[in-house]
């Protein structure tokens, strides 16, 4: 049997112990950050509640993927616009996750992430004449139409544009 005091001490440990995880969990993500949601949720989000989507394939390797990860969907201006407008979905085209969407089951031929092995979801939506060229943005309708394709770096001012 626990003595009542005792319990008393572990009982606001605990509670004080909660509430910093939850500040610490709170401080440790950007508030103004993208979206970013996965092809699943997407597919979920566009029955509820249809909007323009961005996508962004990109690779581990790719300087300028990591240039506009870090320094283009970081901005602002681009982030209330992306959140408040659109869906953002954000893909590794080397994954070798299985991606559920719209029905269908996707996958990368290999198992282990290797250099210029790319997912099918990648093969469908970010090659162009059968090359990657990474990144890959894409913007389409609600409906899943492609409504521009850019196959290279985009500056904060050309995202904002194509917005």
């Amino acid at each position: 049997m626990i003595n009542p005091s005792r319990h008393k001490y572990l009982m606001r440990l605990f509670a004080c112990l909660c509430l910093l995880y939850v500040g610490l969990s709170a401080m440790a993500q950007p508030k103004d950050s993208v979206r970013w949601m996965t092809f699943e949720q997407l597919s979920d989000s566009l029955q509820t509640n249809p909007k323009p989507v961005l996508l962004f394939f990109h690779t581990d390797w790719c300087a300028y993927c990591r240039k506009m990860q870090h320094d283009v969907f970081t901005d602002q201006q681009l982030v209330q616009r992306l959140n408040a407008d659109y869906y953002a979905v954000r893909f590794d085209a080397e994954s070798v996750d299985t991606v559920h969407f719209d029905g269908q089951i996707l996958t990368n031929e290999v198992t282990k992430k290797r250099t210029g092995r790319y997912h099918a979801l990648a093969k469908i939506l970010a090659a162009r004449d059968g090359n990657f060229v990474f990144p890959t943005t894409i913007l389409l309708a609600p409906d899943f139409t492609v409504r521009k394709r850019h196959f290279e770096y985009l500056d904060r001012k050309r995202l904002l544009k194509m917005l």
